[in-house]
């Protein structure tokens, strides 16, 4: 008999051991971790101040610089998720009146908007139907009617797989005196990403989704621009958990005591990257290249239609258009229930409208598209 014990007298709380289904983790994340990265967050935590878990901080900076293609000395795994290495970027240098220009074309640049608006900014959007990316005209208009001072774009828009050039935003941002800040949690690690060689002053991202790694540990990095911005503020950062002035000497040569970080996780997200440093990053895009075009070509021999123009979408994430007179919610269920594989609904505009298929990290693999397509033709019957 299964062992509970009473909670009010009424709630009965199961005190069986865990036990979760093994599914094929094919949404917008988080992606299935690579077996050697769940055995090394296995791993019999240290202190979070032991010489040893201090190095191995060390080699997850240079490791993360390694990915994203940056010399930033300030770059780091935030204790969160990517949520809160997204606020951490607006936290630290956006102060109360200060012009904030998003483009918004999806869900997450509207997530930006609203934090932005709440560490006090002066919000003006760019706005494209969702699905669609921005012209280097179009931003260059923005910029000389709003002045900002800090140009926020989100690389890889998870609600839609659409990819945003960020070829010469750096050198219009600093045209117009402003920081570039990039949202690349669906692109690192599966995406070419060139943060210095495109200008970027902040970028956050996330462990979960091209990294193979479980969440809860996410990547920040900000150029010595935005430093320069952070050191020059006439107010503290409104966030104290998320103060790069703060953190920056936890994970810096000081090494002065801020939280207890996430032990196992940042186990985990040095394997992660070390694995990946280990196939080569550039091999790593290639990969997921290799792959997204496989599942686009099987997607649409069963009759499927993609929602991205082709020279837009993502490696990392496909949105698929749910076929007239389905219901999309529907399918997917079934394909958790009944083959464990699990796929994204659409979210805000797209709601109803798409699935949303990722192919990333571990799971950017052949067989991974073999199993949602002899699925998908099961389901879609």
């Amino acid at each position: 008999m299964m062992p509970t014990i009473s909670i009010n007298n009424s709630q009965k709380l199961n005190l069986s051991p865990l036990k979760m289904p093994e599914r094929l983790l094919l949404g917008p994340g988080p992606s299935n971790a690579h077996p050697a990265v769940l055995q090394a967050m296995n791993t019999t935590p240290v202190g979070h101040l032991d010489p040893t878990f201090l190095a191995l901080m060390d080699e997850i900076q240079s490791l993360l610089r390694y990915v994203w293609q940056t010399e930033n000395p300030l770059t780091i795994a935030v204790s969160g998720t990517g949520t809160a290495a997204m606020e951490a970027t607006l936290a630290n240098v956006v102060e109360a009146g200060d012009g904030v220009l998003i483009g918004v074309s999806g869900y997450f640049g509207n997530r930006l908007v609203d934090m932005a608006g709440r560490y006090g900014a002066e919000v003006k959007t760019i706005n494209k139907p969702w699905g669609e990316v921005f012209s280097l005209d179009e931003l260059r208009a923005a910029m000389a009617t709003h002045r900002p001072r800090i140009l926020a774009l989100v690389h890889a828009e998870t609600s839609t797989g659409a990819r945003q050039p960020l070829e010469g935003v750096g050198e219009l941002c600093r045209e117009y005196g402003c920081l570039l800040l990039v949202d690349t949690v669906t692109s690192l690690g599966g995406v070419p990403i060139y943060l210095d060689e495109w200008g970027v002053d902040l970028a956050y991202s996330c462990s979960q989704k091209g990294l193979g790694c479980p969440p809860g540990a996410s990547p920040f990095t900000m150029s010595a621009r935005a430093m320069e911005k952070l050191q020059q503020r006439s107010s503290k950062v409104k966030n104290w958990y998320l103060d790069m002035l703060l953190l920056g000497k936890y994970w810096g040569s000081e090494r002065v005591y801020h939280h207890t970080a996430p032990i196992n996780l940042y186990y985990a997200l040095r394997e992660a990257l070390r694995l990946l440093a280990e196939e080569g990053v550039e091999n790593s895009w290639q990969r997921h290249q290799r792959n997204v075009e496989y599942l686009w070509e099987n997607l649409e021999s069963i009759g499927l239609t993609l929602h991205v123009e082709k020279q837009y979408r993502l490696p990392t994430l496909t949105t698929v258009r749910v076929p007239e007179g389905k219901d999309g919610k529907a399918i997917a269920s079934k394909l958790l229930q009944d083959y464990n594989i699990e796929i994204g609904n659409g979210l805000g505009e797209l709601a109803g409208k798409v699935w949303r298929v990722g192919l990333m990290g571990y799971n950017s693999r052949p067989e991974s598209v073999d199993q949602l397509i002899a699925a998908f033709k099961e389901v879609l019957k």
